[in-house]
Formats: C-alpha cells, sequence, structure tokens
C-alpha cells in the first residue's frame, strides 16, 4: 500500500487564531508584521507530522495588498513566505518535507464570476511563481474555481520547472462541480498538455463534497488525486463574501471526525490529504497517525 503524503492545515485560520487577522490583507497581516508567527505555525504543521507545509502567500496578490496601501511590496511579502518555511522546515531538521509554493485565486476564493481574463492571470502568476521557484519542491495551485484560471497558473508554475499540484473548490450543495459549475471532467480536461501537473485535488469545501467527488476524479484522471477540506458551515452556492460576511465554523469537524473523512478519501484512491481552513496542527497529527497506522 502506498503511503499517504499528509499536507499540512489551514495557515490562515491558524494565524487569526494567533491574533493576527485582517478584514482586508488576511494572512499577509502576519507576514508583514510578525513572521516569526507564521515560522512557528509552520513549525507546529511539522510537528504535527505533515510530509508538505505550503507558503504563506495566499493573501499576497497585487489587489488584495493594494487595497491596504502595499501593493508595492508584492515581490517582497511573497519571497518573505517562501524563505519562512525554508526557515521552518531547517529549523525543525526535516529535511524529508517538501515546501509547496501557493499559486492562489489572485481575486476572492468563492468568486468565479471575478477571476480576470487570461492574459492578466498570466503575467501575475509568472510573477509569483518566478518568486517562489528558487525556493519551493512544487507548486500548489489552489481554491480554483474555473479551469482557465487553474491552467493559467498551472502554466506559470511549469515553466519554472517544478512539477504542479492543481486543487479546485467544489460546490457544497451540488457536486460533483467546481464553483463555476464546470463538470469535474472539464476541470480535468483544461490542464491538458499542462507540463509537469502530476497531480489533481479538491480544497476549501465541505469533507462531504470531496467524499463525493472522489470517484468521479478517480474516473477522470490517472494523476494522484486526494483532498483538503474546511471546517466552514456549508458555503452558498451563490455566496458573496462582501455581501455574506466571513464564514464561521461548524462544530463537529474536529480532529477525530475529520479523520475519519479522510480514511474514506483514502479508501476511494487518494493519495494526498490534508486540512484547510479551520484545520490546525490538532487535526494534521490525527492525518499523520492514520498514515502512519497505514504504511507500518
Amino acid at each position: 500500500m502506498a503511503r499517504p503524503i499528509v499536507l499540512d492545515g489551514g495557515m490562515g485560520g491558524e494565524l487569526v487564531k494567533r491574533g493576527y487577522d485582517s478584514p482586508v490583507i488576511w494572512s499577509a497581516r502576519a507576514l508583514i508584521e510578525a513572521p516569526n508567527v507564521v515560522q512557528d505555525a509552520h513549525e507546529d504543521f511539522l510537528a504535527a507530522g505533515a510530509d508538505v507545509i505550503t507558503t504563506s502567500n495566499y493573501s499576497c496578490t497585487p489587489k488584495t495588498l493594494a487595497r491596504a496601501g502595499h501593493g508595492h511590496r508584492l515581490t517582497e511579502l511573497t519571497a518573505r513566505a517562501r524563505d519562512i518555511a525554508n526557515a521552518a522546515r531547517a529549523r525543525k531538521g526535516r529535511k524529508d518535507t517538501l515546501v509547496a509554493g501557493s499559486l492562489p485565486p489572485l481575486v476572492g476564493t468563492y468568486d468565479p464570476e471575478l477571476v480576470e481574463p487570461p492574459e492578466t492571470l498570466r503575467q501575475v502568476y509568472d510573477d509569483i511563481a518566478g518568486t517562489l521557484a528558487p525556493g519551493v519542491d512544487f507548486f500548489l495551485v489552489e481554491s480554483m474555481t474555473t479551469g482557465f484560471e487553474a491552467r493559467a497558473a498551472a502554466e506559470a508554475a511549469a515553466k519554472t520547472g517544478r512539477n504542479v499540484w492543481v486543487s479546485y473548490i467544489l460546490m457544497d450543495s451540488t457536486v460533483p462541480c467546481v464553483r463555476s459549475g464546470e463538470s469535474l471532467e472539464r476541470a480535468v480536461a483544461a490542464l491538458d498538455g499542462v507540463a509537469g501537473v502530476e497531480a489533481i485535488l479538491f480544497n476549501c469545501c465541505a469533507p462531504e463534497a470531496i467524499t463525493a467527488s472522489l470517484a468521479a476524479l478517480r474516473a477522470a484522471t490517472a494523476k494522484k488525486i486526494g483532498g483538503y477540506a474546511n471546517a466552514f458551515r456549508p458555503i452558498p452556492d451563490n455566496y458573496k463574501r462582501e455581501r455574506d460576511g466571513r464564514r464561521t465554523l461548524r462544530d463537529d469537524v474536529g480532529p477525530k471526525s475529520y479523520a475519519s473523512a479522510a480514511e474514506r478519501w483514502l479508501a476511494a484512491g487518494a493519495a494526498i490529504i490534508g486540512g484547510c481552513c479551520g484545520t490546525g496542527p490538532e487535526h494534521i497529527r490525527r492525518l499523520a497517525e492514520l498514515r502512519d497506522r497505514r504504511t507500518n
């Protein structure tokens, strides 16, 4: 039986728990004000047993930073996120750990209608990927809501020569499809011909949505598959953050129940499991225990 790969948990939510939040720049606040807190969070995920830690530049996009007057600091803060992840790995002595470079959605997490034109996406993703590439082992294109955004990010990552994992957000209430309404087959096909894409995942949606969709993903691709869910209350199909506000957490997605969901993902063929918003080191510790039980 192949050894599952365990990702880290939700860095943004973890930083909020540690006192660093912002309604404008979210997790980027800690990069600016308290990089040591970001490193501590990385180290805690490593101590919990994560095989992969992801750079904390999810909120480092031109429009997000510009709203707080930091638009000129995109390259600086992206490089800082890269260097902090590597410092955490070195300090914990975990040479076997991989650092994934995050390529996030550029405008909003759950809003496919806000995705910018391909030519704009390519330029920004080229810049972010080029900054991250010297210090990452591969790229994680995450929280994608449309096939063309996923492709633009994956192509930028591929230009660096690094391998690429691509992760889509599913509808919580209507599955299996991504938040744009595209079928899984279409989302997978959007990546055809992009060099280095070795895994397709689901993230930042309900654990139940991932459970319901992995079989269809397995049928649609021969690449590695997996998932890292959030612990939010279900996100409506027509959710708009400016109108509906930040999502609140469920009270039934603790470490034990989350690991039970991940066990179902592994049974469905997942090779990669981890956590997204609302999951912390305690969740990842349970996933690492699950990994170890399956390989011992």
